[in-house]
């Protein structure tokens, strides 16, 4: 049973967001949501079936692919902020590779009105802390670090795992 029915039945008054943003740590900020693949594909189809599906939108979308740049050095130069959503170091979404599924962010935001959009952009500032990065990617601080002690325990595994370099012969 989804979360609005249950508030329902018991009488309360759902919120938007889907719960309390002080008791989940978030501070007023909405948690992210996601979107699976079939939901998506069901909402084209209503759309194409309605005959909304607008020509010039298709138009605007390719002009904006063939605008978008192909490589970091072509992208720093850019105006920010960054409007390439589709773009894998974009902080708006993150699209699942496996399902297909997309993870809105900042449900409640627009790009426009986001601080920071790129990743990229972030990491060439330098070292930044846990609440910095919680802020930038809309996560709590202990989340961050579970995700930085996550990649440094796999970055460790693959650096196990690489055959050791020999020193060089000495002649």
């Amino acid at each position: 049973m989804s979360e609005a029915k249950r508030s329902e039945r018991s009488g309360a008054v759902p919120e938007a967001g889907g719960g309390d943003a002080e008791a989940d740590g978030q501070h007023g900020r909405r948690r992210s949501r996601t979107m699976s693949r079939k939901e998506i594909a069901r909402d084209l189809r209503r759309q194409r079936a309605l005959g909304i599906v607008d020509p010039e939108i298709q138009q605007i979308i390719a002009e904006v692919e063939a605008t978008r740049p192909r490589s970091r050095a072509e992208c720093a130069g850019t105006a920010r902020p960054c409007m390439f959503v589709s773009c894998k170091h974009h902080l708006y979404l993150d699209v699942n590779p496996e399902t297909g599924s997309i993870k809105l962010n900042f449900p409640d935001k627009e790009i426009w009105e986001m601080e920071e959009t790129c990743a990229l952009d972030v990491a060439d500032r330098g070292g930044i802390t846990l609440e910095e990065v919680g802020t930038i990617m809309n996560l709590t601080r202990e989340r961050i670090r579970q995700v930085e002690t996550r990649g440094l325990l796999k970055l460790r595994a693959i650096a196990d795992a690489e055959p050791g370099v020999p020193p060089p012969l000495e002649r």
